[in-house]
């Protein structure tokens, strides 16, 4: 397949006030990602704007003596900056602005300027390409879950959000969910004494899982496969790879057991998948009602390299198995609120004979070959019923208007009853999982769907990602005695201030401190009454449960400051883009001003 041509580079920037190029799609983007950089980079407190005393809500960043950008900003809720693009001027390029200001206005080394720079550029090329055919809102509304999620943007919160390390430009186009190309996977037979297998209790032995997913003739044909190779297709377990990791990982990496037999490569089995944001999951669009598949992808996006932790893969199905339980034995959960779970239903995970015996190796290379089954969100909608992703509703198309606007308007509610209906739909499952059960997901704009009506209002909540996002408190707390030792050793344990951290930063920051500026725009609900809903939801939901009164104390959503996690630290100044033996998590740097405290 041919790549996407290239988007011509930009020009140097001129003078700075003149009237921005609109009709040039790489500095409209170029403008919109400076803004961004800008806006987060501020928020994290790793430049400090000055106010401009030219007008209202007007600032400047000197750069060095001949550069200073200036522009116009709100400030918002957890000390939020939102940056008209615009303003900005015409040749407003985040890639001379970083090149300009690495060493001294940003502290960066310089092997980290030359890596995060990459980094940008490739984010910029993908602006370009996701920005050339952008559907518009009502547009986009039509869309199923499926293909909406090829005209995502990417983290609102990292700046160089599609960086994908790794990947060249052909494996862009054929493999970014942007390029929203579905293909077929190759397959994989690993023998036992390296592959383990492990599902919920309906699916417990590996042939009901193939069952499903591969036909009659697939399976035969795999069989085949293995016993051509004179050995006993018994002593084997099938699983997807993700071509790139085959060619570029598993294959160099696992020469010796290709040789011996121990690995034996298959042919595809004809479905059609596509991959979604999280870019290393796919979904079926040949049977829409089949599993999807998470393979580990070894590029460094976003913060990590989107491996599988061998031990985490493993262990999948039992978290999945006590979620599950903990939803279907509590009433107000199963019957009220009826979050849709999906889980994580069966894996083979596949060690590595040398690194996974090494703690110390940089750990993408105990994560290089597995798969992890997800139930699909279709069978469990009820009629009428269609998710999007909470990421979604962030989008604005090239004319101005939000997704969420054009939601609202379908609705036919008023803004705020919309968003008191959001809300509602997601924060008590949320909530009840963390009092009730010392449990948080981390509800991020990816890991969450919406689930709407046929008026396009929300009604539920759905969430994935459990093996990885699920976290426990580290207080003593009954509902914890009886988590199941597998679980126990795979899932985090956190202080409460820690656990409520992951609510803060999934969803009141990471989702909704961009939401919030957004309705007050585009549906005329003040800010300050965005937040006031919130926390009426969180107050609704503890008068519901006074019984609780402790545990609201102990993980306290409400208190004044929470410290402020910094993605974007984390890269720049944190870890850059050196080796480690464990992942790398959020840098913190001082605390924000809670707006539940007292909204």
């Amino acid at each position: 397949m041919a790549p996407h041509p290239t988007p011509r580079p930009p020009e140097p920037s001129g003078a700075r006030g003149d009237r921005p190029d609109a009709a040039d799609p790489w500095r409209r983007a170029a403008r919109a990602l400076l803004a961004k950089t800008l806006a987060e980079f501020a928020y994290e407190g790793i430049i400090e704007p000055l106010a401009d005393g030219t007008g209202a809500e007007t600032y400047r960043l000197p750069v060095s003596d001949d550069l200073t950008y200036r522009f116009r900003a709100r400030r918002g809720a957890y000390g939020h900056w939102r940056i008209d693009p615009d303003s900005l001027g015409p040749g407003a390029d985040p890639l001379e602005f970083v090149a300009r200001a690495h060493d001294t206005l940003l502290g960066m080394t310089g092997d980290t300027t030359g890596h995060f720079l990459r980094e940008l550029t490739a984010t910029l090329a993908a602006d370009v390409r996701l920005a050339a055919d952008a559907p518009t809102a009502a547009a986009l509304a039509g869309l199923d879950h499926v293909r909406l999620e090829g005209h995502q943007t990417g983290h609102p919160w990292l700046v160089a959000s599609k960086g994908r390390v790794g990947f060249s430009a052909t494996d862009v186009a054929r493999w970014a969910p942007e390029a929203r190309v579905p293909g077929p996977l190759p397959w994989l037979a690993v023998h036992r004494d390296l592959a383990r297998y492990q599902g919920v209790p309906g699916l417990a032995e590996p042939g009901r899982l193939y069952a499903d997913e591969l036909t009659g003739a697939t399976r035969a044909a795999f069989a085949q496969a293995v016993a051509d190779e004179g050995r006993d297709p018994g002593s084997y377990l099938w699983l997807p790879v993700h071509p790139w990791q085959w060619d570029e990982t598993i294959a160099p990496l696992y020469a010796p057991q290709l040789a011996s037999g121990a690995l034996i490569p298959l042919p595809t089995d004809g479905d059609l998948r596509l991959p979604q944001q999280s870019i290393r999951t796919f979904l079926n669009v040949s049977r829409p009602h089949a599993r999807t598949v998470k393979l580990p992808l070894s590029i460094l996006n976003t913060l990590v390299y989107r491996g599988l932790p061998t031990r985490r893969t493993a262990a999948a199905p039992a978290v999945t198995a006590w979620v599950h339980g903990i939803r279907d034995a509590d009433p107000y959960l199963a019957e009220e609120m009826r979050p849709i779970l999906l889980g994580e239903t069966a894996s083979v995970a596949v060690e590595h004979p040398l690194y996974d015996r090494l703690p110390t190796v940089p750990y993408q290379y105990r994560e290089l070959l597995g798969c992890i089954w997800r139930e699909p969100i279709g069978p469990f909608l009820a009629p009428g019923e269609r998710p999007r992703t909470l990421a979604a509703l962030l989008w604005t198309d090239a004319a101005g208007r939000a997704l969420t606007a054009e939601l609202v308007a379908r609705s036919g509610l008023s803004g705020g009853a919309w968003l008191r209906r959001l809300f509602h739909a997601l924060l008590p499952p949320l909530l009840h999982f963390l009092y009730r059960y010392g449990t948080v997901f981390s509800p991020h704009g990816e890991n969450v769907l919406v689930v709407f009506d046929e008026r396009d209002v929300p009604v539920r909540l759905a969430v994935k990602d459990f093996v990885d996002d699920v976290n426990l408190g580290d207080v003593p707390l009954p509902e914890l005695d009886y988590v199941p030792e597998p679980v126990r050793e795979v899932l985090l344990r956190e202080a409460p201030s820690a656990l409520t951290q992951f609510l803060h930063s999934g969803l009141f920051v990471g989702v909704f401190r961009y939401l919030a500026p957004l309705c007050e725009e585009q549906l005329g609900v003040p800010e300050s009454q965005f937040w006031s809903l919130v926390r009426a939801e969180i107050l609704a939901y503890q008068a519901r449960f006074p019984e609780l009164k402790n545990r609201f104390e102990t993980f306290d959503l409400l208190t004044p400051r929470i410290a402020r996690l910094c993605l974007n630290r984390n890269r720049l100044h944190l870890d850059g883009y050196r080796d480690r033996a464990e992942r790398p998590h959020a840098a913190v740097h001082g605390t924000v001003a809670n707006p539940l405290h007292t909204s």
